[in-house]
């Protein structure tokens, strides 16, 4: 009786790892963020291989570089979800009426790869 607990137990183990690939192991589907500043009016574009999944109504997050862009010291400054306008989603925080450094952050989601903007100066 125990060798056939023992032989079942390896044959559940080797057949776990025989078992094939899952949709859940599909790789993320690459997503970019831009930022621009045109006085303190910030706006961007949000572009994705896959756009319906990874660029339509995703939150961006703009944040204010304190010190050393994403040195953790940088703070949360303000969010927008993207619009499709023209064949494009677009995302914008309007005027802020705020000077400094700043760049737009995406979280990643099952489907979609995190993305981060370069960082721009906004000036009055």
């Amino acid at each position: 009786m125990r060798a056939m607990v023992v032989g079942v137990s390896v044959l559940a183990a080797f057949g776990s790892v025989l078992l094939p690939a899952t949709a859940d192991a599909a790789p993320r589907a690459n997503v970019e963020v831009t930022i621009i500043a045109d006085g303190t009016d910030l706006s961007g574009v949000v572009t994705s291989s896959r756009p319906r999944v990874c660029a339509a109504d995703r939150t961006v997050v703009v944040f204010k570089v304190r010190g050393t862009p994403g040195g953790g010291d940088d703070q949360r400054f303000a969010m927008d979800t993207t619009d499709r306008q023209g064949g494009r989603y677009v995302w914008s925080t309007g005027t802020t009426g705020t000077e400094g450094r700043f760049y737009a952050k995406l979280k990643a989601t099952p489907d979609c790869r995190a993305a981060i903007s370069g960082v721009v100066r906004a000036r009055r």
